[in-house]
């Protein structure tokens, strides 16, 4: 039986008060949860823009946008772990 996989797409944006490094490393760390569970297509780095209204009273944000493949159970372990994450101001996961 051949393996189900869809391709999905999320969006998370960051605190930008973690500083440069601290959400490179976010960046970095999900990318590399993605990987191993599935396959990037692409990440976009959106970089830092204004946020529509405050979140947490930030009023800045770092978006990256992450298209992958993988199997359907992943995305909801994926959301659980943005969900404890430090430093993820909202997240999005949507199937493509």
């Amino acid at each position: 039986m051949a393996k189900v996989t869809a391709t999905y797409e999320t969006m998370l944006v960051f605190n930008t008060k973690l500083g440069e490094d601290g959400v490179k490393a976010l960046v970095e760390k999900f990318k590399s949860l993605i990987e191993a569970n599935g396959t990037i297509d692409s990440i976009d780095d959106w970089g830092k823009r204004k946020l529509a209204y405050a979140i947490e009273d930030e009023t800045e944000g770092y978006y990256v946008l992450y298209t992958f493949t993988c199997k359907p159970d992943f995305p909801a372990e994926l959301e659980r772990i943005v969900k404890i994450t430090d430093g993820v101001l909202r997240s999005l996961v949507i199937a493509k």
